[in-house]
């Protein structure tokens, strides 16, 4: 897949749940926590090699709504590792010109985090090589929940709401739709991830987990992805036959 210019075609918005992090550990005898402490370091690889791509939004599940469920040792271990990455990656997420947008219902955490989150968006809001949306607390059954709620307190009108006039109220209406999704692991599911952004989006199933995970994987993502033909519901008409065959 090529574009008009010639050049190589890249995903636009790329979408990746970071699975694997916890059997990365395992399989190396240490507690879960390390595992997704190595999972931050990888994440840092990825936004560099997506600017690197001239990718424009990458999306990545940090923390579903499902995942309250987990041990909670292992739910505090995840918070204060995000407190911590936010305070050793921010700066350096700003001079690599990454512009960081949370997404998620906010109201499950705490007021710390909370405030953590806002100074990283308020920081960042100035940089535009690459919008990093980090779902956290997040699910796509909510997502399209709060949508609606959203619109009725609006006040659209049922006649008036149309798929395009409710994804105005979708969490991450400013972004694109996903071209590429990328799940890590080995697992094949959605797990609840952007339901309403991937009606067209193009699925790769690494079975890398995620620490491991880096610009080789992605790039073979990236084929993958230029490999499908895109039609979107539609058909593409065949090509002129030359004169005279």
């Amino acid at each position: 897949m090529v574009s008009e210019n010639g050049k190589a075609v890249v995903p636009r918005h790329v979408a990746i749940v970071m699975d694997g992090n916890g059997r990365w550990a395992k399989k190396r005898f240490l507690p879960r926590f390390f595992g997704h402490k190595q999972g931050v370091d990888a994440l840092v690889r990825v936004v560099q090699a997506c600017i690197d791509r001239e990718i424009e939004y990458l999306t990545v599940f940090a923390f579903s709504s499902e995942n309250w469920k987990r041990p909670s040792d292992e739910v505090s271990g995840l918070m204060g590792l995000v407190l911590a990455a936010v305070s050793r990656y921010l700066a350096r997420m700003g001079d690599m010109g990454v512009r960081i947008r949370i997404v998620g219902d906010r109201d499950a955490v705490s007021d710390k985090l909370r405030n953590a989150w806002n100074e990283a968006e308020a920081a960042t809001a100035h940089n535009s090589k690459l919008t990093l949306n980090v779902a956290f607390n997040y699910g796509g059954r909510w997502d399209i929940v709060q949508a609606a709620k959203a619109a009725i307190k609006a006040g659209v009108p049922a006649e008036e709401l149309s798929e395009a006039r409710l994804g105005e109220f979708m969490a991450m209406s400013y972004a694109p739709d996903p071209d590429l999704f990328i799940r890590t692991g080995g697992e094949v599911r959605i797990s609840n991830f952007m339901l309403w952004q991937v009606a067209y989006t193009e699925f790769v199933f690494s079975d890398c987990l995620w620490p491991e995970f880096g610009e080789a994987q992605l790039d073979a993502a990236i084929e993958a992805f230029r490999e499908r033909d895109r039609r979107f519901g539609g058909v593409k008409e065949a090509a002129p036959a030359l004169a005279g065959a």
